[in-house]
């Protein structure tokens, strides 16, 4: 754990620059507005280690997969979201000195992200080789308004010199992803134009040839007083830039506002880009910077009034889970169904930017609560719409009649990932599917979902399941072979009871649906099951006998769930006893040790006891609990949040506090080493949980909201915000007890520590807590 960053409530602050926390700081600091962003690269040239990250939402490369021995189901791709265009340089040369803090003596430098209002801030003294000072200020943003569009506003300011300053704003296209599988570069020119102070580079993708104008223009003052300068156009091979030289006066500051855009053939036919382009163009800059950035003020107001978390007396605890919150609003905003979120958003290259499981495990219950009901639709209906490629993502594997495995990592629906023991054996992934419709219609009440859209995934990913499993004669029991559950250290293992649990949850769900949907729209029904070719008496039957007949592990002298066959005969060191030099296990350890060792990535069973807590007692929660904690190395960025919340729930509040703290503060202290890589977008809204379903308690029950709420000993008080069916509900936990105020205009009625009470709208209730009354 690192503890590089200042802490303050509203704000992401680094005061001095160390080079080897660049990258870390490029993810941190990064922007984004759900279509567009890009990592906290400098304007100036920098050459030191830098990751240059700029990137357009859907837009994306199927890049050839690089395996050494290929096996039958393999992807033949790996798709990616693209490094784009880089919008945001501006060099600047101070007579033939160009500006480089890898090359500069920097004397002062401040960076500092404003949570509060959306915008980033850099401020540095820097001096050149030959002794000239300068000073800069840069404050940029992606607009949450006009959300095709970035804008920056970059001052430098002589401090003992006069001189030739030269100021170059550029648009670059010729660039590549650093995680490109053959070093190969993804994006064709397409066209290119630059004038006096605008031009574009039009760009087309190889192969998916999807379209991208990248387009600036740019204003320049000194000492505050508008230029009428003279710019040289250059143009290069995917480039165009156009280079100002000025005479500095010492002590006057030049300011350059550079407008860009990023407009995709997604959404406005190719042929219309560059018009489209200069159309955002002169909306933006007649508006102007500071109109810009209060319009930016206004819009995250508005996004914090529904979604802010107050935690009074702990500011590292209150930084963390601003900064998980801010994230996770730049990253998607549900106004697209064609878009979903990668774990890095737009902070870095890892995992391609493809979509994963994590989405409908962790981020619809965030989605559910602070968004309105059309987000997580959305992200419901994205699977949906991939259906027919999920089904044929199981033909591959050998599956049929309609069985489908949606897969592990994608773009459009096709299975982009290419480790076997991934590919073919993380099918967990498919509950997960299953169980964000049921968590979705649980929240919303949304019946008709399941109608229209639901019931047809449930059937499809049952047949997959229903296939999957293996029927042991020596057993007598349908058993589950060959699989990776959520702990990824382990890899082809038996019988993994989380897999187990999840698929036959599964099969009972889609048997609920169908009687509901059968009761509630018959013609409906009979029109899905031509459509599908249903088998309804053959098919229930098989799962009903599934269900009845599934073996799960179990010791019997620790009553605890086993993670898998044979887990008991690893040898049993716990997480403590184990060096921290040799942590995290994953930089440190071979594979081989790895997967012979007991320790767990993250929540495997107790993943399971998450999502279907009220099938077990509190009894087994915490015996699992007791056991599998303390072999878990937390080694992935979605195992402290499970953690905390169960923890919260067994009323371990020490224990859940510890939880929350690294799951809010992982990219910002850098806990797994790995945050210049890019931020952990969707665990982040595993933080939002542990703190509104851990500490906060919140549940649906029977179409009920709950609360049972627990207050960590570091904190003051903490307050959330829900919606909830129609109304906004403010959730105050202090000392004293739990305020709830009802926002709305519609009255509710909740449960706080299992009593009723009724709110209703415009009131509000104060309830004394367990230990309070």
């Amino acid at each position: 754990m690192k503890e590089y960053f200042k802490v303050d409530e509203w704000k992401i602050i680094e005061e001095g620059f160390d080079p080897h926390y660049n990258m870390v700081a490029e993810s941190v600091f990064s922007l984004g507005n759900g279509r567009m962003g890009q990592r906290a690269n400098f304007e100036e040239a920098y050459s030191g280690e830098t990751l240059q990250g700029n990137y357009v939402a859907g837009v994306y490369y199927p890049d050839k997969t690089r395996v050494g021995w290929w096996k039958n189901g393999y992807p033949e791709y790996f798709a990616k979201v693209l490094n784009a265009a880089n919008w945001i340089g501006i060099d600047i040369w101070v007579d033939d000195e160009q500006l480089d803090l890898a090359k500069c003596d920097v004397l002062s430098f401040r960076r500092e992200l404003n949570m509060k209002e959306g915008y980033l801030q850099r401020n540095f003294r820097a001096k050149t080789a030959s002794g000239k000072e300068v000073e800069v200020e840069a404050i940029r943003f992606c607009s949450m308004v006009d959300d095709e569009a970035g804008v920056i506003k970059y001052s430098i300011t002589p401090i003992n010199f006069e001189s030739e300053i030269t100021i170059t704003p550029f648009i670059d296209g010729d660039i590549m992803n650093k995680d490109s599988n053959y070093d190969e570069k993804f994006w064709d020119e397409v066209s290119k134009a630059i004038d006096a102070d605008n031009g574009y580079v039009q760009l087309r993708t190889k192969k998916t040839g999807f379209e991208v104008a990248t387009a600036m223009k740019f204003t320049i003052e000194q000492d505050g007083k508008p230029l009428e300068t003279k710019s040289n156009p250059i143009q290069k091979k995917k480039y165009i830039a156009a280079e100002i030289k000025l005479q500095a006066k010492q002590g006057q500051d030049i300011t350059l506002t550079k407008y860009a855009v990023n407009v995709s053939s997604q959404n406005y036919s190719a042929a219309d880009l560059v018009a489209r382009s200069t159309d955002v163009l002169a909306t933006i800059s007649a508006k102007g910077f500071d109109t810009m950035l209060a319009e930016q003020a206004a819009a995250w107001a508005e996004k914090w009034k529904h979604n802010d978390i107050i935690i009074e007396g702990d500011a590292a605890a209150q930084q963390g889970i601003r900064f998980n919150i801010f994230q996770l609003n730049q990253t998607y905003t549900g106004e697209d169904d064609r878009l979903n979120i990668g774990p890095k958003g737009f902070t870095g290259e890892k995992y391609g930017g493809s979509t994963y499981w994590d989405t409908e495990a962790y981020c619809v219950p965030f989605y559910l609560a602070t968004a309105e009901q059309k987000v997580a639709r959305n992200l419901l209906l994205y699977r949906y719409k991939q259906l027919g490629k999920a089904i044929d993502n199981a033909k591959l594997l050998g599956f049929k009649d309609g069985a489908a495995l949606y897969p592990m990592v994608t773009m459009d629906g096709t299975e982009c990932h290419n480790e076997w023991e991934i590919t073919f054996e993380e099918i967990h992934r498919n509950g997960a599917i299953g169980f964000a419709i049921f968590n979705y219609v649980r929240y919303t009440g949304d019946e008709a979902y399941l109608t229209d859209y639901g019931l047809e995934v449930l059937i499809a990913i049952s047949r997959f399941w229903a296939q999957r499993i293996t029927w042991s004669a020596e057993r007598q029991q349908y058993v589950m072979l060959g699989v990776t559950g959520p702990n990824e250290y382990e890899n082809n293992v038996n019988n993994n009871w989380y897999t187990s649990t999840i698929a036959v949850w599964c099969l009972k769900y889609t048997l609920e649906v169908i009687g509901k949907m059968k009761q509630a729209n018959q013609p409906k029904y009979n029109d899905l099951t031509v459509k599908i070719t249903f088998k309804e008496e053959q098919e229930c039957e098989r799962f009903a006998d599934i269900i009845g007949k599934m073996y799960f592990p179990h010791d019997d002298r620790l009553q605890i769930f086993l993670q898998q066959d044979g887990y008991l005969d690893k040898e049993q060191i716990l997480v403590k006893d184990l060096p921290a030099s040799e942590r995290p296990l994953v930089q440190k350890w071979s594979w081989d040790r790895i997967l012979r060792s007991v320790y767990i990535k993250q929540a495997d069973v107790l993943q399971g006891l998450y999502f279907f807590e009220d099938n077990y007692d509190i009894d087994t929660i915490r015996r699992n609990y007791d056991f599998y904690e303390p072999r878990t190395v937390h080694e992935s960025s979605l195992s402290p949040c499970v953690h905390a919340i169960l923890a919260a729930k067994l009323g371990d509040i020490d224990r859940a506090y510890q939880f929350y703290l690294r799951t809010s503060r992982l990219d910002i202290d850098d806990y797994n080493n790995d945050t210049e890589d890019g931020c952990h977008i969707t665990s982040m809204a595993g933080t939002w949980m542990s703190v509104v379903e851990g500490f906060g308690g919140m549940r649906v029950k029977d179409g009920v909201l709950s609360f049972n709420p627990l207050l960590p000993h570091q904190w003051r008080a903490f307050s959330f915000q829900v919606g909830f069916r129609g109304a906004l509900l403010n959730v105050r936990v202090s000392g004293d007890g739990v305020s709830i105020k009802n926002t709305s205009a519609q009255n509710i009625a909740v449960k706080v520590y299992d009593a009723s009470h009724a709110i209703n709208a415009g009131s509000e209730a104060l309830i004394k807590s367990n230990s309070a009354s």
